[in-house]
């Protein structure tokens, strides 16, 4: 871990404090971008950079920049996202999860560290809370993408209700719930505030999208955490099918939202609404071309163009790949292959085997400083 890092996070840096008064750079100050993944083989934050949104490098030799161990409660992070707010500064959102900290997996040396965490597979019998059952995120906030300030944010604590109950019609209390995981970002400017949007799964049915606000130093929940998107509901109360991966971004007065439903297969569906909140209306003609199941589908505007890329999470690849779609009206989408694939503009210098990625912009020179400070 970065020892400068270690220090921001152990002294609680005060950068928030005056955050608001900084603002965020306009999209033509913009030249280059920033790409956020975990591995499994760490469970960690790395990062990676493209002046071009094509050619992508790691940064710190694609070594950990944050490591999961140091900032979550199971001693992992997964499915980061990164988002530049209205004030300038970086909101990093990750799910507190490590699926594989218990003491099978000693005798392998990237969880011999923490093997002993957990005495069984996962936290909480997997029979009534399901696969990689956790309860909490964690967010981050920094200014230059090396001194954070870090929340952890336990859901197992909430005492409001969650709207969500079981077969037997009883009201299920945040201490069951069976996942929390990929929290996303996004600013909502009716409301004026961050906003965060997660998958939850209450014990083992299926799972929704849920919201809530953050306040401006990103380190509490300012709303109860409401669903925002979700299968229609049985004769039980309980959604048909999973939801789960939800992004969105704004074009105009539009927001687009990305989603994996699994009714079918794990595939990534596109709503749109003029509200945040929603109500969103699929959009039927939706497709990505992609013939397998993926997930964690991430959108992101190409800097000085009407042209938008989609990212997704094909975990059907072996090793792990991103396969990338475009769009320049939101109604066609054209693919471009996987990383590093014949024909793929896509490339990778320094990296593979990424996992659930998300990419913001940066000015170049804020690249350039992230390269001097992690290239030595």
């Amino acid at each position: 871990m970065n020892k400068a890092l270690f220090l921001a996070l152990a002294g609680a840096c005060s950068l928030a404090s005056c955050s608001l008064k900084s603002s965020a750079p306009s999209e033509s100050d913009m030249g280059a971008y920033l790409m956020v993944y975990h591995k499994d083989a760490d469970h960690s934050l790395h990062m990676a950079l493209s002046y071009d949104g094509y050619k992508w490098s790691a940064l710190n030799a694609d070594r950990p920049i944050i490591s999961g161990d140091t900032v979550a409660l199971q001693h992992g992070i997964r499915d980061p996202h990164i988002f530049r707010g209205p004030d300038g500064g970086f909101y990093l959102a990750m799910t507190d999860l490590h699926i594989f900290a218990d003491s099978s997996y000693a005798s392998n040396p990237h969880f011999a560290p923490i093997s002993s965490y957990r005495s069984t597979h996962w936290e909480r019998p997997d029979s009534l809370y399901g696969w990689g059952n956790n309860h909490a995120l964690v967010l981050m906030k920094s200014f230059d993408l090396v001194h954070w300030t870090r929340t952890n944010i336990d859901f197992a604590n909430f005492q409001f209700p969650t709207g969500m109950v079981d077969i037997n019609g009883n009201p299920y209390p945040w201490s069951e719930a069976g996942a929390v995981w990929a929290p996303e970002v996004v600013y909502d400017y009716e409301a004026g505030h961050i906003m965060i949007h997660f998958t939850v799964r209450m014990h083992n049915d299926q799972c929704s999208i849920f919201y809530a606000y953050v306040n401006d130093d990103f380190t509490e929940l300012i709303s109860e955490p409401k669903v925002l998107f979700q299968a229609p509901l049985n004769e039980t109360g309980q959604p048909q099918f999973t939801v789960i991966d939800s992004d969105i971004i704004r074009v105009g007065d539009t927001y687009h939202l990305f989603v994996v439903s699994h009714q079918s297969t794990a595939t990534p569906k596109h709503a749109t609404s003029k509200n945040i909140t929603g109500p969103y209306v699929f959009d039927e003609n939706y497709s990505d071309g992609e013939t397998v199941a993926h997930e964690a589908p991430n959108c992101w505007k190409l800097i000085g163009e009407d042209k938008w890329i989609l990212m997704y999470d094909n975990y059907h690849h072996h090793p792990h790949n991103f396969g990338f779609v475009s769009t320049t009206d939101f109604q066609t989408f054209t693919p471009l292959g996987y990383f590093d694939e014949d024909g793929c503009p896509m490339t990778r210098t320094n990296f593979a085997e990424q996992k659930h990625g998300a990419v913001t912009h940066l000015t170049k020179k804020e690249a350039q400083q992230l390269e001097a400070i992690y290239n030595k």
